[in-house]
């Protein structure tokens, strides 16, 4: 395999899935409350139910993914090629709705949220699952995995700042015109080479009858849990803990992502020297260290925290490159290279959605009944804040990396 070649090529796409992720899970709500007046309750209450829908078909599509590549690799770029479609298509639906009444207007947003939602979910399974059959050694998983993840966090910081800069229909045109091209980088790039094996029969439930895949998917939750946390309440620990002015959040953001961007080719590198698993585990030590740092700041320590941030983003890069790399591993070991990527990589995105679910479902309730706020600054509300934003996310940390040493590193010694 042409590493260099393979990489790029395949990882492109990565660059407007993540592109496209940033205004549907972050700004989309917003723009409906303030454009059109849509009432926050109602449509928490519609991106809730079609959130959940999203994640509980996720291994459904996993599983059809499996029989297109069954068929043929040819089919499953084509079927990528219409989900791409759909994808731009939901949304200008979305970002361009006409004038309606509220009742109406829900239902608008919620049928634009199942097309592209559907359409998403199917890319990147498809997409993730590739990437998987292209086979190699732990090293270059990891480098081809950290050329999607890399080139996504490039995605990530161009839609932070172009619908601001340039407004919604040039955003739309750069996703039309980002997904072609990723599309077509994809379908020029190494063709997945499955390997002879004699295969079980695959289903939804072929991956839970591997122990080295349960152990994973568990170390996979509590550190995305660990992570999502954080990343739910980062403005509220901004606003009310930093007392920063507005001005300073993008520098927070900004260094965060862009951190995590340069960090992945240094931690790749070091993949070849220790291994994924202990990779992983690295970061995650960075992490904890970066978080319990972060406990110690107060009002006006600003400055303190871009460090902060940009150390954070550092040990992301670990998360983003190493996870889908090990379950890669896991595949192959399991004899299921070339039959059964789709639903492993649909139960793993099943488990990202559901991180991100629990994170809120955890984090903010906590909060509430501590005495906290939005605005709220008396020494209890910010000693809850603080615990939930910065130790919360230790303790999830450290029971991660115990299960990763304990299960993936220590029985076989090499991982």
């Amino acid at each position: 395999m042409n590493l260099p070649s393979a990489g790029w090529r395949y990882g492109l796409l990565g660059l407007p899935l993540a592109f496209v992720a940033l205004p549907l899970y972050v700004q989309l709500p917003n723009f409906y409350a303030r454009e059109f007046g849509v009432s926050l309750a109602a449509l928490g209450a519609v991106l809730l139910v079609v959130r959940l829908l999203d994640a509980v078909v996720d291994p459904w599509i996993g599983a059809w993914i499996d029989k297109l590549f069954a068929r043929s690799a040819q089919a499953v770029l084509a079927t990528s090629a219409a989900a791409a479609v759909a994808l731009a298509a939901g949304f200008a639906w979305l970002f361009f709705p006409p004038r309606l009444g509220a009742s109406a207007l829900l239902g608008w947003i919620a049928a634009g949220l199942v097309l592209t939602y559907a359409a998403y979910s199917i890319l990147t399974v498809a997409h993730q699952s590739w990437g998987a059959m292209l086979g190699g050694d732990d090293s270059e998983r990891s480098r081809v995995f950290a050329w999607r993840e890399g080139l996504g966090l490039v995605g990530v910081l161009l839609a932070s700042v172009l619908p601001v800069l340039a407004g919604l229909p040039v955003t739309t045109g750069v996703l039309c015109a980002a997904l072609a091209a990723g599309w077509w980088a994809w379908s020029r790039s190494a063709r997945p080479q499955a390997q002879p094996q004699q295969r079980e029969r695959v289903d939804w439930r072929t991956p839970f009858r591997h122990a080295p895949f349960r152990q994973l998917l568990a170390v996979f939750l509590l550190n995305g849990i660990a992570s999502a946390v954080p990343a739910t309440l980062v403005l509220f620990f901004v606003q009310d803990r930093l007392q920063a002015p507005p001005s300073q959040e993008p520098l927070f953001l900004g260094s965060y992502f862009l951190c995590a961007a340069l960090s992945i080719p240094l931690w790749v590198r070091l993949v070849t020297r220790i291994g994924l698993a202990r990779t992983w585990l690295a970061g995650m030590a960075l992490a904890v260290c970066v978080f319990i740092g972060a406990s110690t700041l107060g009002q006006g320590d600003g400055a303190a925290f871009i460090a902060i941030c940009a150390l954070s983003g550092i040990a992301l890069g670990t998360d983003l490159a190493l996870p889908s790399a090990l379950l890669a591993s896991v595949i192959e070991k399991a004899g299921l290279r070339g039959s059964g990527e789709g639903i492993f990589f649909g139960w793993w995105n099943f488990a990202t959605k559901l991180n991100l679910a629990l994170a809120a479902g955890v984090a903010l309730p906590v909060l509430g009944f501590a005495g906290y706020a939005p605005g709220v600054r008396t020494p209890e509300a910010l000693t809850a804040l603080t615990l939930a934003y910065c130790l919360l996310p230790c303790l999830l940390k450290c029971a991660a990396g115990a299960l990763l040493y304990f299960n993936l590193i220590r029985p076989g010694g090499s991982s």
